[in-house]
């Protein structure tokens, strides 16, 4: 019974002093210039390297919204509810593989894969739904591949 008194005493004493630690220090705001120049090169950092993997630059606020938009035309099921970042995610990689594979029956297949759709909706898995993902995909995310 003493030990397992003196282990909570124990515990509890380390989680104070955990908290207070954690609450110790110069907080600084996240506007501070040092923030701002480092939220800069994080996005230089971020475009070269998309740049170095083959993927196209982040796609501006209207470029995002017309390929959400476009999807929803083709089929709502397609971008779910609420995951527009997987949408989003799922056209940069077709980016890729637009850019490295020159044959079109092949970038359709990968887009219908890609998108699960023979898994999700099995009723649009033709080639018709996918050609058309993978020109939306073209036109809005990466039109200079």
């Amino acid at each position: 019974m003493n030990a397992r008194r003196t282990f909570a005493v124990l515990a509890a004493g380390l989680l104070a002093v955990t908290l207070a630690a954690c609450g110790s220090g110069d907080d600084k705001s996240a506007t501070s210039t040092g923030d701002a120049v480092s939220r800069a090169d994080r996005e230089k950092a971020r475009d070269a390297a998309r740049k170095a993997a083959g993927l196209p630059p982040e796609p501006s606020t209207t470029a995002r919204y017309a390929y959400l938009e476009a999807l929803d035309v083709i089929d709502p099921r397609i971008s779910k509810p609420g995951m527009d970042e997987q949408s989003m995610s799922r056209g940069m990689n077709q980016c890729g593989s637009i850019k490295t594979t020159k044959d079109r029956a092949r970038l359709v297949k990968l887009t219908l894969e890609r998108f699960t759709i023979a898994t999700r909706l099995p009723d649009i898995n033709n080639e018709a739904t996918g050609a058309k993902i993978l020109d939306t995909v073209h036109t809005y995310l990466c039109p200079d591949f």
